[in-house]
């Protein structure tokens, strides 16, 4: 058993959600076993031709249906099938009764990531067969029709996580078969070559409702018998063992935090999980199991926050400030430690201070959903929690009925996010998983804007050349995610490139994203290195001028006479000093287009809720690559 794995609970506010839920006792223990369905991914690798210069792969690694908790209660009747069926491009219907699709067209790869929290019980207390059914719970599970009635349903659940009461409504039988039939769905839908399934979960652990959430990835059909989960202990670093564990039995997985903005702190705080200063084992242990980190999603952008970088005229997009829990009162999230900028920044801190630095991940993004259906598109978003939030009146974007006021702002700041990008060499798990695991992953606020980046000595002018540019900056220099050794006298050389998606708006500008350590202190810049239009940067303040990109808000219709399809270039750094640590990330910036709640507003013709931006401009992140200098002689 976990060494926290009887750690105090407290019982939470009454509404919470499943995602601000307490502790309680252990599940069974685990045991691995290989799920049964489909061949297995080693039969089907090989069956795609390979690229070895790698292509551009887009996909959802955080998709809740009814098996979890919070998404049954909240009306959703989506199976994993059909949220595979949803990501291959089928419609799938919505708990208030609409149609949803991908507007874009299907996406490469797709993880189903429900709740190990009580996996598949709600959906049991429907059933007579079930134990579980015979329950209090169970009782007001089935009688939960209208929204107030399934807020009701969950603000119950907390007078069920004391030791003496978890076993009223908890079935270990129950949990096996909902993870045996997820891994069965993801086997089913799997199409080497075409499309990736990956059998997945989510951890939830939030004390105080500060948001340590993990998506747990396995990388092929080698998965244990049940998942670990908060009620197995609540400190993420016991997530971290358990995973070491199986390893050494032959089972591979990755885990993924994502709303760092809503941890307030904790995410990237420099102390252990029991307040304990961190040493090098923790940071090998966090980056062995924690390679890569969602960025962005429908509950907020975790890149940066004014208040930490004031100098980034980009920093406030799609912000949401609170903690976990969107029915519960409103708690704001501290921001240092809580973004992934300030992260990167630390860990260089901390590498020079005592030698090791435990925040060297790469990012993607995903989207949370909890109807099936991932929601990256601004013209067609319903939101996240079903009947909660699946109308524009419930959502916030525009009033409750004529007369009336606006429902509380926090769920019109949730956004239509994101997306998750990968370089691969095909379309399999064997080589998506290992695309994440080396870093060489890329987040999207939505669109599938394509970015690449390379740092090296002796590169081509720029990836615009071709294959034979990106095979020299491939055998020549390392892609992101990766470390550049520095300690040559001159600047390393940075080639950027990033294309439009044809189903969204041009390019504004491509952007480098640099932070460094200079006298202990940590600093930071932002330089637009290519311009839309033929403009160049300014010399002096490395800004492109304004493209003059409008849009029409009668319609949502967007200039296409200004912008770019694609943003190529080759940079190096003026200031660069071989002797300092250094990241560096890829940042694209889209022309302006209409926010979700716009688009709402349009076909309920109203005007745009006051206090919301009218218009976004999506965006897309690299992995990093650290510069590390060369060792003294």
């Amino acid at each position: 058993m976990s060494k926290s794995s009887h750690l105090r609970c407290s019982v939470v506010p009454a509404l919470l959600s499943i995602l601000a839920l307490g502790c309680g006792p252990s599940t069974p223990e685990q045991e691995p076993s290989t799920s049964k369905g489909a061949a297995t991914s080693q039969q089907a690798a090989g069956s795609s031709e390979r690229n070895p210069l790698r292509n551009a792969y887009f996909g959802d690694l955080h998709v809740h249906t009814s098996y979890s908790m919070d998404a049954y209660l909240y009306g959703s009747l989506a199976t994993p099938d059909d949220a595979y069926r949803f990501a291959r491009g089928d419609a799938i219907e919505h708990p208030v009764g609409y149609e949803m699709r991908l507007a874009s067209g299907p996406l490469d790869f797709y993880a189903v990531t429900d709740h190990a929290i009580l996996l598949g019980h709600m959906r049991a207390m429907s059933d007579p067969a079930e134990r579980v059914h015979d329950t209090e719970l169970g009782d007001v599970v089935r009688k939960a029709r209208s929204l107030e009635e399934r807020l009701e349903a969950l603000a119950l659940l907390p007078t069920y996580l004391p030791a003496d009461r978890w076993g009223e409504i908890f079935d270990a039988e129950v949990l096996r078969s909902a993870w045996q039939e997820i891994a069965a769905a993801a086997e089913r839908h799997y199409e080497p070559g075409k499309f990736t399934t990956f059998i997945a979960y989510e951890y939830t652990s939030g004390p105080n409702r500060q948001n340590l959430h993990r998506n747990v990835i396995f990388r092929d059909t080698k998965v244990p018998a049940t998942p670990f989960s908060r009620y197995d202990s609540e400190n993420p670093e016991d997530l971290w063992a358990w995973m070491d564990g199986l390893r050494a039995e032959g089972i591979e997985s990755l885990a993924i935090p994502h709303n760092s903005n809503e941890s307030n702190g904790l995410m990237f705080r420099r102390t252990s999980f029991e307040g304990d200063p961190l040493d090098a084992a923790y940071a090998e242990q966090r980056m062995r199991n924690e390679p890569i980190v969602e960025v962005t999603q429908i509950k907020g952008t975790s890149e940066t926050h004014p208040m930490l970088s004031p100098t980034d005229e980009w920093a406030d997009f799609e912000l949401y400030p609170y903690r976990s829990g969107a029915n519960a009162p409103a708690m704001a999230s501290d921001p240092p430690g809580s973004y992934a900028r300030d992260a990167y920044l630390g860990g260089l801190q901390m590498q020079e201070e005592v030698g090791f630095n435990p925040f060297r991940f790469g990012l993607i993004g995903s989207s949370d959903t909890h109807t099936g259906a991932s929601q990256p598109e601004e013209s067609s978003f319903s939101s996240k929690i079903g009947f909660a939030d699946g109308t524009p009146e419930r959502r916030g974007s525009i009033p409750l009925a004529e007369g009336e006021d606006y429902v509380e702002l926090r769920l019109a700041l949730w956004g239509a996010s994101g997306l998750a990008g990968v370089w691969a060499e095909e379309n399999t798990r064997e080589a998506i998983y290992d695309a994440m695991r080396r870093k060489e992953t890329f987040a999207t606020s939505g669109p599938r804007i394509r970015v690449r980046f390379f740092a090296g000595y002796g590169l081509p002018e720029t990836l615009a050349e071709g294959e034979d540019a990106v095979e020299l900056a491939y055998t020549g220099g390392v892609p992101m995610g990766a470390d550049l050794e520095g300690g040559q006298a001159v600047a390393p050389r940075f080639l950027a490139q990033a294309t439009r998606d044809p189903a969204s708006a041009p390019l504004d500008r491509l952007q480098i994203v640099k932070g460094w350590l200079e006298g202990g202190a940590t600093h930071e810049q932002v330089f637009d290195i290519a311009c839309s239009d033929g403009a160049v940067p300014d010399p002096d303040t490395w800004r492109c001028p304004s493209n003059d990109a409008s849009v029409d808000l009668s319609d949502c219709s967007f200039s296409e006479d200004a912008g770019a399809a694609a943003l190529d270039a080759g940079w190096s750094d003026p200031g660069f000093d071989p002797s300092q640590r250094a990241f560096y990330y890829v940042r694209v910036i889209e022309n302006p287009t209409c926010r979700w709640s716009t688009w709402d507003a349009i076909r309920a013709g109203v005007e745009p809720r006051p206090g919301l931006p009218q218009t976004i401009q999506e965006r897309a992140w690299s992995s990093p690559i650290w510069i590390t200098p060369a060792p003294a002689e």
